[in-house]
């Protein structure tokens, strides 16, 4: 997993409440187990009509908002089922960071496993950043996790909380995995001792 430690980036505004996972990656592209290639599916419904052309006054298909890596969103965003492929759809799509004032618990845990800061904000500072994103490509926010502060385009900085394991778990890049094999050596250790201790097992 990518590490995550500064963003400096288009924040694309999207105040849709309750935006749900199926909404993120409509349940018809979910056959796959890959992490890759989900991202051009994003927001499907949203982002396309049926003849697969482009819905123009969708915030993502505005030239300002394509190269978008952050998303301010709307409430409980990320509700629904708990698809973990709604995660790795707005990742391979290029968002590492989600700024919202609440989101869907498994959503949540899900952005960590898969390299994306969601912030939860009061609702007044989600407005401020929801207003900065709206100004268009030459609005960029700046995410220091480190700092844990975001930087609007007008200097204004907000502070943001967040959990000090998963932090950790995002500056180093470490995912389940990653952090399994960061006990490596306490793992093989063990199984040399339990193989001595018992050998018929």
């Amino acid at each position: 997993m990518d590490k995550f430690t500064t963003l400096s980036g288009i924040a694309a505004p999207m105040p849709l409440v309750n935006i749900d996972t199926d909404m993120i990656i409509p349940k018809q592209f979910l056959k796959t187990i890959k992490r890759s290639g989900l991202g051009k599916n994003l927001f499907d419904e949203m982002r396309f009509n049926q003849d697969g052309t482009e819905v123009a006054d969708f915030v993502l298909n505005k030239p300002a908002y394509r190269a978008a890596t952050i998303l301010v969103a709307g409430d409980n965003f990320g509700c629904g089922s708990s698809r973990e492929h709604a995660p790795w759809a707005l990742a391979d799509f290029g968002i590492r960071c989600v700024i919202s004032t609440s989101f869907a618990d498994i959503f949540f845990n899900n952005c960590f496993k898969n390299g994306i800061l969601p912030i939860v904000l009061p609702e007044a500072e989600r407005d401020l950043c929801m207003k900065d994103a709206e100004k268009g490509a030459n609005a960029r926010i700046e995410v220091d996790l480190e700092a844990q502060t975001l930087t609007l385009s007008d200097g204004q900085v907000i502070r943001f909380e967040i959990d000090p394991f998963r932090k950790h778990c995002l500056l180093n890049g470490l995912d389940d995995i990653g952090l399994t094999m960061e006990k490596a050596g306490a793992i093989a250790s063990f199984e040399t001792q339990l193989a001595q201790a018992r050998p018929w097992v």
